[in-house]
């Protein structure tokens, strides 16, 4: 047997000997045996905890070998992020409940099928611990090294009980990509005498740092929208299991203390229950409690909110859970500077495992009142919501995966199996779903359905508008009853190809989501194609604006292998290519000057310092994960000795003033005038206003706005309640202008979180998209930006000698599930020279 006992150590004790990592007890509760044959980190990583910063291959395999020496510990992989790292999950509870485990899962999924009256007085409580899903906030992960020895090796009474009540849930690390991004660099630049001048490289990533995941997403607003390998591993363990409390371990800036939920008070959505957060208060005086104990400074109610239900902490309560947010001052290193002292990263772990114990002290003694809490949610929910229906006529993928993302959620959803017409508006069998409202998760659909518009508080931690249908830019409507030609399926995307072999051309209209995918395709194969400016009819079909057509004759293929290469891509994009047999129409003929030839596109976009990684990695992933496009990531660092001129198109993210020198500038323009494209996304717009390469009004507050009995207390919500955190507005728009193609109705929902407000071109036809007189859809904006927003442009463009500069004030591209705006972008590259 070993025995560690802890030592009371304060912080400043502790800083006399940072040099040297402190033994495992530092961390560990006292007066606990250990088993000897489970082996401690130090054994199997090569190091103390908290002495380096532990990589996630050691971080997995230290969880592998735990799982192969303890009976406490199942281990599973969910799969793998987009560097290849495996996606782990440890379930801990005691022998006897593994020897069980399908029945205690069963029994507890019995809880939330809407009508249980099942006793809970037996059941185990189910905890989901989840670590460092922001890769440079690692004291999670480093913790969760502590945290899962102690749960495999600790002996006694207190730890045999706590398993026999508890089905653990141990997720060691949700971002492995910026976990080993991050561990990397605090490694690379620690020095052997620690150097604790926050002023070291040490303390200052490298862009876009090791925060994000591979295409630098923010992980944790992804719960929602589950657009992303490491999300998809975790939601599908969360509705496999329901938890009953979710933890998410986060750090904040260096000069804080430690913080747990609940949040502000008045920042809850009201779709959480008050018993909700009553429960969330509970919980807290156990984490109150075990800080106290180790005299750790910490806060509560205040800075963080429960609302956006896309983040851990907040998922989970609309979903019959309490999820719990920890933020712990960061070391960002192994030893800082800090208001409240020098700061040392083993200190910060021992706030993460002290909480992360809490949690599970917390469950255990509230484990009753949490699984009543729990059934009873699901049998309220389960008569609340709406039925309802929603598809895009023109475009079945797009409807395709807002149905794949309420599947993964698992929401029922029924097909149709003939159209249905509501409130003037056509769903078509294989373009449409139906989502009835007698299901448990009645109130999932109606937090991402619904549209908000009126708040308690005007101060938002995230975004606080999100509506789905809007998002994805399909019709959608209340219905009193799901259709009776409608049955149950689980969504599918529909397969593509041509119709028949065309002698004279083929065609498909722009609408699929994944059109660019095929249009890039076939510019890539060598086959000319021009694109329709203006509706026509042929051989009994209508096609809309923007319609391809890849004519039969004069091109490097021969007639069969047209057709054989047309229907291998109609397949890979999920589209429908008609072969015709003549050029005469019932409008403008194949051979009409208003068809337009387009060229192959090479396209670029600027990254590093100065530019918004979040956009960029939008971007990025966009072309690469959905339209497989190849883009070239173009570094700020060496742009200035970058031949760019064989580039059709730069895009140009959210940008800082400072991150391009006059001569980046000049030879942007340049290339510009020479016939090049310029893109250009959020602030970028005032950047390329002031450069002089984008011509555009901006519209400004008449005067500053000025405070009227508004304490020194309130300055900072004051001045907080004019950020437009993220939120819907309409569009109206011109489907006849190029930036429109694809588009099927004359209005477009557009996500802004700026306050970048343009004038409308004087013009009339230079302004394909209009904000509308009453613009506003879902979330918030404070009276005086609406203002400025109602009839302003969210799109300009304008010439530059021989190229096109374009920019948008609002992000098309919104963490990867705002589908409806994605083809803006494509409209832009593609069609660019025709606007």
């Amino acid at each position: 047997m070993k025995r560690l006992t802890t030592l009371f150590l304060s912080l400043c004790g502790f800083i006399t000997t940072a040099q040297n990592a402190p033994d495992l007890d530092y961390y560990l509760p006292g007066n606990t045996t250990y088993n000897e044959n489970i082996p401690t980190p130090s054994e199997v990583i090569g190091h103390k905890v908290g002495e380096w910063h532990v990589t996630h291959d050691k971080l997995m395999n230290y969880m592998y070998r735990l799982a192969g020496v303890s009976d406490r510990i199942a281990i599973e992989n969910r799969g793998s992020t987009y560097e290849g790292r495996p996606i782990l999950l440890l379930t801990i509870t005691s022998p006897e409940n593994h020897a069980n485990l399908e029945n205690i899962r069963q029994n507890h999924l019995a809880l939330t099928t809407g009508n249980s009256k099942a006793s809970v007085s037996d059941m185990p409580v189910v905890v989901y611990q989840g670590f460092s899903i922001h890769g440079n906030e690692p004291s999670g992960s480093n913790a969760a090294l502590a945290l899962a020895y102690y749960l495999a090796a600790a002996q006694g009474e207190e730890i045999n009980t706590m398993l026999n009540n508890t089905v653990i849930l141990f997720d060691p690390s949700f971002n492995p990509d910026g976990l080993q991004r991050f561990s990397y660099w605090a490694n690379t630049n620690r020095a052997h005498n620690l150097n604790a001048d926050n002023n070291d490289r040490e303390y200052h990533e490298v862009w876009p740092g090791g925060r994000t995941n591979h295409y630098w997403f923010d992980l944790n607003r992804d719960w929602l929208p589950v657009q992303l390998p490491e999300s998809r591993a975790r939601i599908a363990t969360f509705h496999k299991w329901k938890p009953n409390i979710l933890t998410d371990h986060h750090e904040m800036g260096t000069n804080s203390t430690f913080f747990f939920q609940p949040g502000e008070p008045m920042r809850v959505h009201p779709l959480t229950p008050d018993l909700n957060q009553k429960l969330t208060a509970s919980i807290g005086k156990y984490h109150a409690d075990a800080l106290d104990q180790i005299g750790s400074l910490y806060y509560s109610e205040e800075n963080y909110d429960d609302y956006y239900y896309g983040k851990g902490s907040t998922f989970p309560d609309v979903n019959g859970g309490v999820g719990i947010l920890f933020e712990q001052g960061s070391s960002r290193g192994h030893i800082q500077e800090s208001e409240n002292g020098t700061l040392t990263f083993p200190f910060t772990i021992r706030n993460q495992f002290t909480t992360g114990l809490s949690t599970l002290k917390a469950a255990n003694a509230l484990r009753e009142d949490l699984l009543t809490y729990q059934r009873d949610f699901y049998n309220q929910a389960s008569k609340e919501g709406e039925n309802w229906i929603f598809g895009d006529s023109k475009d079945a993928a797009k409807t395709f995966h807002l149905a794949e993302i309420l599947d993964r959620h698992e929401i029922d959803l029924y097909e149709l199996s003939e159209s249905v017409s509501v409130n003037g508006k056509t769903y078509e069998p294989g373009y449409s779903y139906v989502i009835p409202k007698t299901q448990k998760n009645g109130r999932l659909v109606q937090a991402m359905f619904e549209k908000r518009t009126t708040f308690k508080d005007s101060l938002f931690y995230d975004i606080s508008g999100w509506t789905f249908p809007l998002a994805f830019n399909v019709d959608y409507d209340q219905v009193k009853s799901v259709p009776g030609n409608a049955v149950k399926a689980a969504p599918e995307l529909k397969t593509g190809g041509v119709d028949q072999k065309g002698n004279y051309a083929y065609l498909f209209e722009w609408h699929e989501y994944y059109t660019p995918k095929a249009l890039n395709e076939i510019l890539n194969a060598g086959l000319r194609a021009k694109v329709g400016k203006t509706p026509f009819e042929l051989e009994g079909r209508k096609y809309d604006y923007g319609t391809i057509m890849v004519p039969v004759q004069n091109q490097s293929m021969d007639a069969d292998a047209i057709y054989e290469k047309l229907n291998t891509i109609a397949k890979n994009s999920h589209i429908n290519i008609y072969g015709v047999n003549s050029g005469l129409t019932r409008g403008i003929d194949l051979g009409s000057n208003d068809f337009e030839a387009l060229k192959p596109q090479k396209i670029a976009m600027l990254v590093g310092e100065g530019i918004r990684s979040y956009d960029a990695g939008e971007i990025w992933h966009l072309f690469d994960q959905r339209y497989d496009i190849t883009l070239t990531k173009l570094d700020l660092s060496y742009f200035n000795r970058t031949d760019i001129s064989e580039y059709t198109t730069i895009i140009v993210p959210s940008i800082n003033d400072w991150a391009i020198d006059e001569r980046g500038v000049t030879k942007i323009k340049e290339w510009v005038q020479d016939g090049g494209n310029l893109v250009g996304f959020r602030n970028s717009v005032e950047w390329m206003e002031k450069k002089g390469l984008l011509k555009v009004t901006f519209k400004k507050h008449e005067e500053k706005l000025k405070a009227k009995n508004i304490s020194f207390e309130q300055a900072e919500d004051f001045r907080g309640a004019q950020v437009t955190g993220g939120a819907i507005f309409q569009t109206k728009t011109d489907r006849s202008h190029p930036l429109n193609w694809g588009y099927k109705n004359n209005e477009v929902a557009m996500f802004r979180n700026t306050n970048i407000y343009m004038e409308a071109n004087e013009q009339s036809y230079n302004n394909p998209m209009l904000y509308t007189q009453d613009p506003l859809l879902s979330g918030y904006i404070s009276e005086e930006n609406l203002e400025l927003l109602k009839n302003s442009a969210p799109f300009q463009t304008n010439s530059l000698g021989r190229g096109q500069v374009s920019g948008f004030t609002d992000n098309t591209n919104f963490r990867a599930f705002w589908y409806g705006t994605n083809k803006l972008l494509m409209n832009a590259i593609f069609f660019g020279k025709i606007m």
